[in-house]
């Protein structure tokens, strides 16, 4: 059976990917409506990864950073690589929200910004889980985890 504050961490860990999800999702959306060219569009790739990457772990809340990276990378790139058919341009020419997910044509540079993403992605985790577990071993019980340490 598993410990009661395990489930606890799990459920929390869960809550604040969804969190991180939802964020990156307005930020997707934001940079759209703010930007254009090329910009946008490669941080939009960077930004696909990391939403992947959070679903990952609001899937799997004790997932190791370097896993969670390489799954969404794997299934960024496999979504990209995946253009070179012609079965996500069929998707997206019936629905707005397929064309996001599947776009339409491949492009090398892609692959490039979906590493960066989960990078970034990977590098945020990493530090909140050391935070996580620093906080809990009692080592710095009074220490925020951000903002002025008194």
């Amino acid at each position: 059976m598993i410990p009661r504050h395990h489930l606890t961490r799990a459920a929390g860990a869960r809550l604040l990917a969804l969190g991180a999800a939802a964020i990156t999702i307005a930020a997707a959306l934001g940079v759209r409506a703010v930007f254009s060219g090329a910009f946008a569009k490669y941080a939009g790739d960077a930004l696909y990864t990391v939403l992947v990457y959070a679903l990952v772990v609001a899937v799997a809340p004790r997932v190791r950073p370097v896993v969670a990276a390489g799954v969404a990378l794997g299934v960024s790139w496999a979504v990209e690589f995946g253009q070179l058919t012609s079965v996500p341009a069929r998707l997206s020419a019936h629905s707005g929200l397929l064309r996001l997910v599947f776009g339409s044509t491949f492009n090398a540079p892609d692959l490039f910004w979906y590493a960066v993403g989960a990078a970034g992605a990977f590098a945020v985790h990493r530090w909140w889980r050391r935070c996580d577990r620093a906080r809990l071993s009692g080592a710095y019980p009074n220490r925020p985890l951000w903002g002025p340490r008194s």
